[in-house]
């Protein structure tokens, strides 16, 4: 089963601000925050420590293959809750979406300039 989110502006922002910090592409910072927020999720529901996803559409959809027990958590909080899949798994990543980046948002000394 694959789930296809957009990704939110909270995300999108902390892709920005991710490459802003790490001086990279903003696709290839939403790929790693994407990452990121995707292995803490299926880690603590199923304890995996590999995920598998997939960005179209240049940055505005996102599926993802959550593993059997991700999709079975999904699938009972959707049932309690009235919300599909997608919006849950969309909201978990949302809460994701800043962790790992540099508490004083500082770029490195070293960065070039951006403006």
């Amino acid at each position: 089963m694959a789930i296809t989110f957009e990704p939110s502006d909270r995300l999108v922002a902390a892709a920005g601000e991710w490459a802003d910090q790490r001086m990279m592409d903003d696709e290839e910072a939403l790929e790693v925050k994407l990452e990121q927020a995707l292995l803490e999720i299926e880690h603590l529901v199923s304890g995996g420590t590999e995920v598998t996803f997939e960005v179209e559409d240049g940055g505005e959809r996102v599926r993802f293959a959550p593993s059997d027990d991700l999709a079975t958590f999904l699938s009972r909080q959707a049932e309690e809750s009235g919300l599909s899949t997608e919006r849950l798994l969309r909201l978990h990543v949302d809460l994701f979406a800043n962790v790992f980046l540099d508490e004083d948002g500082q770029r490195p000394d070293n960065a070039p300039p951006t403006e």
